[in-house]
């Protein structure tokens, strides 16, 4: 069966809800819609209509009905079947069959419906499922919502920073300018100077209303509006230097927040990919969580990799992606259900079950997945040692170095980040790379450019007032145009006469958590 597009429509053919499963243009699915109330004989009760091109399936929704447009030639008891678990998937997530509530629900049912049918074939799900699936959590959301809370905490803190400031050199020219007056009595009140209490009084309301409105607020007495007392500059003129610090530091997040959750961390520092993509362009990206002891016991290795295909010209719709498979680690492997396996397995080639249909255009699909799990400490790629010893004076000297153990790999931004206690700055003695302080988190990190057989190794040393428990646990960030899966893009070509076909191609090899405990 191929299943052209699942739509919940009105009686007379306006689209509420509709998921295209093949490429096809917003007027030639209204179109279809719009012409299928028109095609409904009177007084039948079949739950199927033909076309000279298509076929529509339908069962109705009290005013509605959930339709299916699927070809002639797919099979109508599978069609059929697939447009139960359609209609059995609608009330999950709509209390009533109106056209607001479906409207209210269109991502929720969108979902569902990806769930069910993957490129025009319908999956092998039942409705415990599909409902499992929808719920999973997305890492990369929490990811991007976590990067973002901390920008924008960070952002305020600075805007509280400066309003401090602000107000701190108004109060330091006040006392140079030699005003008189008590600015504070024995109870904590404020004096009389006009100019003095309006700018203290200004900042700290400003600042507050970018906070959460929940946050109880703080307003200082208003101030006598008589203009005797002298004014060293005009209150306009301070309010209007706080908006202008405010404004720079909206620009600065504005700029941080459009920037994707891939660009965050080290792969910032990856080398520019080409930005050109050909026609076929295959993305293959890998990421790594692994956990160690500080003793060196590795505690859990995880690799996830994936290859997709994004295919821009409906000419090189059918082609076959070849693959070197040079994989000695036990790399567990799994391509799409419409994937020939068999072909795979014995020629490592990635194409379709049917080699007559073409990969769905402007589409990112994924092909090919693996996994790997292991407890072999010789497969991890970089071992971290973080030596901390009390130096008999209330603290600790510090000697972490790294080595990089899998040589074909040429590792980025390595970035190993050491927690220290609140308020504790360290004395870096010896360091190979960068090190800066962070005071407002309170952690040292250890920058290193590049990682590669030539500079496999570096070692740090610094000295801090702390236990060695203080130290722990180390996070390891780096990034990789070289994958961690000896799995590599060898060529595409036709699948009818096996010519070459031009492609672009990137490859990411991450961190995503990489600790040592």
């Amino acid at each position: 069966m191929v299943l052209i597009s699942a739509a919940v429509c009105t009686k007379s053919g306006k689209a509420i809800v509709s998921r295209q499963f093949v490429e096809m243009s917003k007027a030639r699915i209204e179109g279809l819609l719009a012409a299928f109330p028109k095609l409904m004989s009177s007084g039948k009760q079949h739950t199927f209509v033909e076309t000279e091109s298509v076929r529509y399936v339908y069962q109705p929704l009290e005013k509605l009905y959930m339709l299916l447009i699927t070809t002639k030639a797919s099979n109508i008891l599978e069609d059929l079947e697939t447009l139960r678990l359609f209609s059995r998937v609608i009330p999950d997530y709509c209390r009533t069959m109106e056209e607001s509530e479906i409207a209210d629900n269109a991502f929720h049912l969108i979902f569902a419906f990806d769930e069910i049918v993957a490129l025009g074939y319908r999956e092998s799900v039942n409705l415990a499922q599909i409902r499992t699936f929808v719920e999973m959590d997305s890492h990369e959301e929490k990811v991007y919502q976590a990067v973002r809370q901390t920008q924008e905490r960070e952002a305020k803190n600075k805007m509280r920073e400066k309003a401090k400031e602000l107000q701190r050199q108004r109060m330091e020219a006040a006392k140079k300018g030699g005003i008189k007056g008590s600015s504070y009595g024995a109870s904590g009140g404020f004096g009389v100077n006009v100019s003095s209490s309006a700018a203290f009084s200004t900042t700290p309301i400003a600042v507050d209303s970018m906070e959460n409105s929940s946050k109880p607020s703080y307003s200082m007495p208003k101030a006598s509006s008589s203009n005797k007392a002298m004014k060293l500059g005009g209150k306009s003129r301070d309010v209007d230097m706080f908006v202008d610090q405010l404004k720079s530091e909206g620009e600065h997040i504005s700029a941080l927040q459009q920037k994707p959750v891939a660009s965050v961390g080290p792969i910032k520092s990856l080398p520019p990919q080409n930005e050109h993509t050909e026609d076929v362009h295959l993305k293959q990206e890998e990421r790594m969580l692994v956990v160690i002891g500080r003793d060196g016991g590795l505690r859990s290795f995880e690799l996830h990799g994936l290859v997709t295909l994004r295919i821009s010209n409906e000419k090189f719709g059918r082609i076959k992606v070849l693959l070197h498979n040079h994989d000695e680690k036990g790399i567990q492997l799994q391509t799409h259900p419409n994937v020939d396996k068999e072909l795979f397995k014995t020629r490592n080639q990635i194409g379709l079950k049917n080699a007559s249909k073409a990969f769905p255009l402007l589409t990112d699909v994924g092909v090919l997945k693996w996994r790997l799990q292991t407890q072999d400490e010789n497969l991890i790629p970089l071992t971290i040692n973080c030596w901390p010893s009390e130096n008999g004076q209330g603290g600790c000297d510090v000697n972490i170095e790294f080595e990089l153990i899998n040589e074909s790999l040429e590792l980025n931004d390595l970035c190993i980040t050491i927690p220290l206690p609140h308020g504790v700055s360290p004395v870096v003695i010896e360091c190979e790379g960068e090190c800066p302080y962070d005071s407002r988190k309170s952690h040292l990190q250890w920058r290193v450019p590049i990682v590669d057989k030539n500079t496999k190794s570096g070692a740090l040393e610094f000295s801090a007032k702390a236990t060695p428990e203080d130290f722990f646990p180390l996070t390891v960030s780096f990034a990789s145009r070289k994958p961690y899966a000896e799995i590599f893009i060898s060529e595409v070509v036709n699948v009818d006469d096996e010519s070459p076909v031009k492609y672009s191609s990137e490859v990411l090899f991450f961190a995503e958590k990489y600790e040592i405990v």
